[in-house]
């Protein structure tokens, strides 16, 4: 922000046609802002004081009675950082490992992450195994991140204790992922018949009908620890922008269930690495990353979910080794969603407590 940028071409001829032009579109020359030169055979572009606005694509178009060439350059304006985050785990691991549920009748906090196929939900939990047993965990099959694939692998009701032996006090449910589709994909009444607490481990979800009572594995009175505790939507940085509009209303769908509840909503929204180069070549630039910001506030427009919910993370995939940077985005985003779902539950508690 607010510094000096130059784009420049050397050509091999003199007497060109030069047009610039910033994602696809003709750059009309602002006064103060931009500086274009032709001196021989060298064209350049200046821009000055750039501010997230000048970030994009700039071509620069030649052209002389012999015909065109061109050539183009990403420009990536890093923001003033808006959140920060601690790029040191082991104090965020320690602090996690002590808590503590502050109260009798929950043991666990349970966390539902539900999303599109291949966003990264099954990714999210062998992530968090990874950080918690400091060892590459690949305990859940999953999507390829970079494929288009139109199926999911999760076809059943599985939860996932976190930590060796389950050491932290939190579980993580994974679900079939949402299709376009009125029979494709996880239904949305199993999805908020889980949030309620009716669905037990090990149910098999059936794309074309939700669930019946008569389901051995229906749990017909849930109590407060059967239930789940946070819904966690999971979407992929890269692929907001192709979402398909059933996909969404089905989210919105659970979402206004969760609502109706009333229980925390939080949005971790995966491959930020593949959704801006500035998170591709650094993480530490994810809260100084145009692109990250616009799709965190796209979002909060599509599923009505504050910015403040949603955050940005990284799954491991193709890695081998555990990465601190990918730990400390995922440990940043729980050290935040912790303390807000534990005080839902201790709230919960007190309100039945005091019903009786």
């Amino acid at each position: 922000m607010g510094k000096e940028i130059i784009l420049s071409c050397e050509t091999n001829t003199e007497g060109l046609t030069v047009t610039w032009e910033k994602d696809g579109q003709k750059l009309m020359c602002v006064q103060d802002k931009h500086i274009m030169k032709q001196d021989g055979t060298e064209c350049s572009l200046k821009i000055l004081n750039a501010d997230e606005r000048d970030d994009g694509n700039y071509t620069i178009q030649l052209e002389n009675n012999l015909g065109t060439a061109s050539c183009s350059a990403m420009v990536n304006v890093e923001l003033s950082e808006w959140r920060t985050v601690q790029w040191e785990q082991n104090a965020t691991v320690s602090s996690l490992k002590e808590f503590k549920i502050d109260n009798d009748h929950v043991r666990q906090l349970r966390f539902l992450l539900y999303g599109p196929v291949g966003a990264g939900k099954s990714s999210i939990i062998n992530t968090i195994r990874t950080i918690f047993e400091d060892r590459q965990f690949e305990g859940l099959c999953v999507n390829c991140p970079v494929a288009t694939l139109s199926k999911c692998y999760t076809k059943n009701y599985l939860k996932y204790s976190i930590g060796t032996e389950g050491a932290l006090p939190l579980i993580f449910s994974d679900t079939m992922g949402v299709e376009k589709g009125e029979s494709e994909g996880v239904c949305s009444d199993d999805i908020i018949n889980a949030l309620k607490g009716h669905i037990t481990e090990g149910y098999v979800f059936n794309p074309t009908g939700q669930i019946l009572e008569d389901n051995p594995l229906y749990r017909i009175n849930p109590s407060l620890s059967d239930r789940i505790h946070c819904l966690v939507n999971v979407i992929a940085a890269d692929k907001i922008a192709l979402m398909d509009v059933e996909v969404i209303n089905k989210m919105k769908k659970v979402r206004e269930a969760a609502s109706r509840i009333g229980f925390p909503q939080v949005v971790f929204m995966t491959r930020v690495d593949l959704a801006c180069p500035l998170t591709t070549r650094n993480l530490h630039c994810i809260y100084r990353s145009r692109k990250i910001k616009e799709n965190m506030q796209k979002c909060s427009n599509l599923l009505g979910v504050p910015v403040n919910c949603i955050f940005p993370v990284k799954n491991y995939y193709e890695e081998t080794t555990v990465n601190e940077d990918t730990n400390c985005l995922m440990l940043d985003a729980l050290k935040h969603i912790i303390p807000w779902v534990h005080k839902y539950v201790v709230n919960c508690s007190t309100m039945s407590t005091n019903k009786q």
